[in-house]
């Protein structure tokens, strides 16, 4: 089914040399095995392999033919093309079904795999239980063709989907099939079985445990060309990090999925890595992206309406608009969801539409739909045994009937209907093993029970909703910590685990080189990979001891270390007769310590006694041994210590275990060189973290100061400037989603208008020469309390210089501009300004704008620093007609789009009596047009040419 990148190289190498016929097994395997990784490749592989089938018997042509119709499908389905795709694999069943007379293995082999293909192919169109069949089919294929990767993999995939559907029932189903050590597994069908793992254990919301297998599956499906796989499993990773409060992870594995998806132009892909992303903004507040991104995740869907990757995304933008409390809008995404959680045969979307569609007729004061859809959840959650549902169904419930007058429930033994709900709730919470009950449903309990005097309950339940929290805050923190190791074991073994991994191969290596028959050898080399994947200290002196003793006669065996100082043996580790030994401190220039002599030569020292010797330098409390071995422990030059192994009998150590115990010590050197450097690298990055915190701080506050005006506390020029481009950016995607797919009413009526506001105080100077610079000061640190009194806190305020300020509506309507600038006029010219001594001042603006972009139908037209010079156009038509006025240019149905922006900076008045640009100001009178205007200076845009 699928192979790694080694083999595929192997048989390019293959290719080069072949000729004629000779080339077609290299051709087929090529053509197959790109198919997602180069699709265009085997498309140009399949084709120079059609002339070549008239050498081969007609049962292997038809079984080729068989395999080129696969292979042409592929494509098609992650296109999106599903109609193609499902033609082509149908005619490839054809084909398997033709040739399995003479070739019935192959010919099996080859019908799994269009069922496979055809399995997803109909996942995406949203027929489950027709995928399922697929599957079930594709898993008949296999064990005909006996083939045990595509055994293994088409099972573990069966168990996904059915994890999506009911977990506990998957798990239940498909544990006991798969081996969680995953031994002698083929590294491909490994892959899938840890996907499965991952899937189970994140739908039990152990999420640091889903991450880690998940993982290895991405590792795998990249490895082995299944690109579409890597995907899924990169944005499924990513939701683990989500889950546990780690955003900055979470994006950065949904952004890997999103930059794997791009370059294939796949729909279900790409829109599965947007919407994603657009939950984890959500879940950071980043409202305004995420519904960006959600509407450009369900575009590229649409073709695909009926996967759950689509349901999905309903279900993402029906919470993103109970969020932003857009009720309507929220219902009828979770309306639609329900419709497809139906179709899907999925209990998790069929329970949370119909909540969200309680919460959100509950908000558009529908509170008996509300109350059926709830009951509805209820009852669906009830009948697949989800607790968890229905806990989330009866807050909902109790919601309800808090915000309604409705009747209560039948059969209500509480004093009113949400005490009788929440009552519910708590008593299915306590049946679940493990289940934290959230501080939300007991605060609400206690709520209700101080609401009908019953004082006494209300502060228990209250005290354990402050348990609850604390328990929240103490698994949320667990869940950043394990995020971090995660994090952390991530980096290392991209960072180390190649280079020890290199280390222990080399060890292994040369064992081989000694003795390459020798099944000793053989078992040293498991060994040394078991002993050199420790990075604890105490975990490889466990392993070292534990195959001492099982590979060589040791009454005892020690381990001595070398200290810091470089002067001194420490015994970190004894074992003698099953009994610890005590530990002891060495000079390394001990002359009788045969520990410090073997450190101090970098050799081996074998001592032999007999029967009747006495053991030289005898470590008090320790056993007489007539065989003592001491070896060094190195890596490269470096010497760490010394290991001892003693028997009580004599002549135990021949040529043969000596080998064996230098090369375990090699192993341990190697493990505990790691541990080392691990306990290392862990204090200095803990190093780094810190003063990384502090440098951003710092960084963080000079950044800050750079970017605000020092005397009113607004934004500056800088500021605006470096943010500006994103905000155009986003107003020109509302305007040209148009030209590449339908408009939804959502939109329409999306606010994607830019507004530039000049505002500028009138008459400013004489406040400076009249009253002093420290008057004026005053006068305009109380101006920038009234630009924010007017405009949003989402609207970017500046200090444009001097008396002068320019302000961004951002996301809004052109329409409410002139409303906007009119408020603002009023709040300058109606309230008095306090000068310094208390005397009071009377002051006026004048204000001009232009909205972004100037000609809707021509969005990309003018550039923001075009619209701002027009909006200092409106600022000087305001100013020569009178000041205490506002004035503003739109573009008309007449407005020529050629050299539109010299026109209206030089021939305004022309372009006002041509139709092509309407005026607009508060003043009833005519405007003054004419007269000399300064000019901006943002950037050469500004040339008129």
């Amino acid at each position: 089914m699928f192979a790694p990148d080694e083999e595929l190289a192997h048989w390019d190498s293959v290719l080069q040399e072949a000729q004629g016929a000779e080339r077609l097994p290299a051709l087929t395997a090529l053509a197959w095995h790109l198919r997602q990784r180069d699709p265009a490749r085997a498309a140009q592989l399949s084709a120079e392999i059609v002339p070549l089938l008239a050498s081969l018997p007609a049962a292997e042509v038809t079984l080729l033919r068989a395999r080129l119709q696969l292979i042409a499908a592929e494509p098609e389905w992650l296109r999106g093309e599903l109609d193609a795709a499902q033609y082509h694999l149908e005619q490839a069943l054809l084909l398997c079904e033709q040739a399995a007379p003479a070739l019935p293995a192959t010919a099996a082999a080859c019908r799994a795999d269009a069922c496979w293909t055809l399995a997803w192919v109909s996942n995406d169109r949203g027929a489950s239980a027709a995928g399922d069949s697929w599957l079930r089919q594709a898993a008949a294929a296999a064990r005909a063709a006996a083939d045990p990767v595509r055994i293994d993999v088409i099972d573990a995939a069966s168990g996904i989907c059915d994890a999506f559907g009911d977990w506990q029932a998957a798990q239940q189903r498909w544990n006991g099939r798969f081996d969680a050590e995953l031994a002698g597994v083929a590294p491909i069908a490994a892959g899938w079985i840890s996907d499965f793992f991952g899937t189970c254990a994140f739908q039990r919301s152990e999420y640091g445990r889903a991450i880690g297998h998940l993982m290895l599956s991405f590792e795998t499906a990249l490895a082995t060309g299944q690109i579409r796989r890597a995907i899924i499993v990169a944005t499924n990773i990513g939701n683990g990090f989500t889950s546990l409060n780690a955003h900055e992870a979470a994006l950065e594995w949904m952004q890997r999925g999103l930059d794997l998806a791009r370059p294939t132009g796949w729909p279900l892909s790409i829109g599965m890595c947007l919407m994603q992303t657009a939950e984890t903004l959500r879940q950071l507040g980043q409202r305004d992206a995420a519904q960006s991104l959600l509407r450009e995740a369900l575009g590229t869907l649409s073709p695909l309406s009926g996967s759950r990757a689509y349901a999905v995304a309903l279900e993402y933008q029906g919470d993103l608009a109970l969020d932003l409390g857009n009720h309507a809008a929220a219902l009828d995404s979770f309306t639609r969801l329900a419709a497809r959680g139906d179709a899907l045969r999925q209990n998790d979307f069929q329970s949370s539409a119909r909540r969200g569609q309680a919460h959100a007729l509950s908000h558009l004061a529908r509170p008996a739909d509300a109350l059926a859809a709830a009951q509805a959840a209820l009852a669906l959650a009830r009948d697949h045994g989800d607790a968890s549902s229905q806990i989330a169904a009866l807050n909902v419930l109790a919601d309800i009937h808090a915000r309604h007058e409705l009747p209560g429930p039948a059969l209500m033994m509480a004093p009113n209907a949400v005490l009788h709900y929440l009552q519910l709730a708590l008593e299915i919470a306590a049946t679940i093993e493990g289940y934290a009950v959230p501080g939300t449903l007991l605060d609400a309990a206690a709520r209700e029970y101080a609401a009908i005097g019953d004082y006494e309950r209300a502060y228990t339940i209250s005290q354990r909703a402050n348990a609850a929290r604390d328990q929240t805050h103490s698994k949320e923190a667990t869940n950043r910590a394990i995020a971090m190791q995660v994090q952390y074991q991530t980096e290392r073994a991209q960072t180390e685990g190649e280079h020890h991994r290199q280390l222990a191969a080399a060890e292994a290596q040369r064992a081989e080189v000694l003795q390459q028959t020798s099944a000793t050898l053989e078992h040293l080399s498991a060994i040394g990979q078991e002993i050199t994947a420790h990075l604890d200290a105490a975990a490889v002196f466990r392993a070292l001891d534990r195959h001492v003793h099982g590979l060589l006669d040791a009454t005892h065996f020690s381990i001595f270390l070398l200290e810091p100082d470089g002067e001194t043996l420490v015994c970190t580790f004894g074992i003698e007769a099953g009994k610890p030994v005590p530990s002891i401190r060495i000079p390394l220039s001990s002359p009788s310590a045969n520990s410090a002599r073997c450190v101090r030569e970098r050799r081996e020292i074998l001592i032999e006694l007999d029967e009747q010797g006495v053991t030289p330098h005898l470590i008090p409390g320790t056993l007489p041994t007539l065989s003592l071995l001491f070896a060094p422990l190195r890596v490269g030059e470096r010497v760490l210590g010394a290991m001892t192994v003693q028997s009580l009998r004599a002549h135990s150590y021949g040529e043969r275990e000596r080998l064996i115990f230098r090369t375990l010590c090699a192993y341990g050197a190697i493990a505990l060189d790691n541990a080392r450097a691990y306990r290392q690298v862990a204090a200095t990055q803990q190093q780094l973290l810190e003063k990384n915190l502090e440098l951003e701080q710092a960084y963080k506050a000079l950044e800050e100061v750079s970017l605000t005006d020092q005397l009113t506390g607004l934004r500056n020029r800088r500021f605006f400037l470096q943010n500006v481009d994103a905000d155009v950016a986003m107003s020109l995607r509302g305007y040209e989603t148009g030209q590449h797919r339908e408009l939804t009413e959502c939109d329409l009526q999306a606010p994607n208008d830019l507004v530039f506001f000049m505002v500028d105080l009138d008459h400013f100077k004489e406040v400076n020469d009249r009253y002093g610079h420290a008057a004026g000061d005053s006068i305009l640190v109380q101006m920038q309390e009234r630009l924010r009194e007017v405009f949003r806190e989402s609207d970017y305020v500046i200090r444009w210089g001097g008396e002068e300020f320019l302000v961004l509506a951002r996301a809004t309507h052109r329409d409410e501009a002139p409303g906007l600038a009119e408020r603002m006029r009023r709040a300058v010219a109606e309230r008095d300004f306090a000068l310094p001594d208390g005397a009071r001042l009377s002051k006026t603006c004048s204000i001009g704008f232009a909205c972004f972009p100037f000609l809707p139908d021509q969005p990309r037209l003018l550039s923001w620093s075009q619209v701002v010079e027009l909006a200092d156009q409106g600022l000087y038509i305001a100013k020569r007609s009178g000041r205490n006025a506002w004035a503003a240019l739109y573009s008309t149905g007449s407005t020529r789009a050629e050299g539109v922006f010299p026109r209206l900076m030089r021939q305004l008045d022309r372009a006002v009596t041509d139709g092509e640009v309407r005026l607009v100001s508060n003043l009833g009178g005519p405007l003054v047009l004419g007269g000399e205007r300064r000019r901006v200076g943002l950037s050469s845009d500004l040339e008129l040419g």
